[in-house]
């Protein structure tokens, strides 16, 4: 199984980013997908997730969106309203067991 998270970079605040999991291998639309993030000196911790539903870490409820395409077999986390303590590497999960490689968002003025 692979994955792979693309579409970080920096940002202003209030800005907007989409990061982008695409994953191959295995997974498919039974599989619940979701996105961690880590910041510098803390642990990891889960941002959102979707399956039959979505859910998201109080955090970050109302500013983004968790998504899927299961035709192009990508993950998508749509991030609005973006604040500096947004500002961590984030990481695309499979099922519960797959890590993909993180992709860095820096949130600075």
């Amino acid at each position: 199984v692979q994955l792979q998270a693309s579409g970080g970079g920096l940002v202003e605040p209030g800005g907007s980013l989409r990061l982008s999991c695409a994953y191959s291998g295995g997974l498919s639309r039974v599989n619940v997908m979701a996105w961690y993030r880590q910041a510098p000196g803390k642990e990891r911790e889960l941002v959102a997730v979707i399956g039959a539903g979505t859910r998201y870490s109080d955090s970050v409820k109302g500013r983004f969106t968790i998504s899927r395409d299961d035709f192009q077999n990508t993950v998508y986390l749509q991030m609005n309203s973006l604040k500096p303590e947004d500002t961590a590497v984030y990481y695309c999960n499979g099922a519960n067991k797959y890590w993909g490689k993180g992709t860095q968002v820096t949130v600075s003025s």
